[in-house]
């Protein structure tokens, strides 16, 4: 009898969407009941969020393993601009090109940390990289 270390598609489908919905539904509750105001770069990051947990939901229902073709990109793209701003907040990135405007909140301000210094946009980075590799093994398993 051989163990296989390896999960089946539909799992890691199932993680991906779970990553998504996690992320949509923190978003949501540091919005809306922790009342922070989200920057313009939360803001971007949530457009390519919130759809990934829509769509991946749909895909795991569906049990759709070429689902990778639509949510990759969103996860990519979503990677890219948390990316960006974790840049930004880490002081990489000159405050001058900031996008965030005077009266809105700042991108790299300290507000921008949960769960005692975790940045925001680290976690957002983190969390779009790990469903961008789980569509990746995705595709590479089901690949014909």
């Amino acid at each position: 009898m051989t163990s296989k270390a390896s999960f089946d598609p539909w799992v890691l489908l199932l993680l991906a969407w779970l990553l998504a919905l996690f992320a949509t539904l923190a978003a949501l509750f540091i919005g809306e009941v922790m009342g922070q105001v989200p920057c313009v770069l939360c803001w971007f990051q949530r457009a390519f969020m919130f759809p990934l947990a829509v769509i991946l939901a749909v895909a795991c229902y569906r049990s759709d393993f070429d689902s990778w073709r639509y949510a990759l990109p969103l996860a990519g793209i979503g990677a890219l601009l948390a990316l960006g701003h974790s840049l930004l907040y880490a002081g990489l990135i000159p405050q001058r090109i900031q996008p965030c405007n005077a009266t809105g909140p700042s991108c790299s301000d300290a507000n921008m940390t949960i769960l005692g210094g975790i940045p925001l946009p680290l976690l957002a980075l983190g969390t779009f990289v790990a469903i961008a590799i789980l569509l990746l093994i995705i595709r590479r398993r089901t690949a014909q």
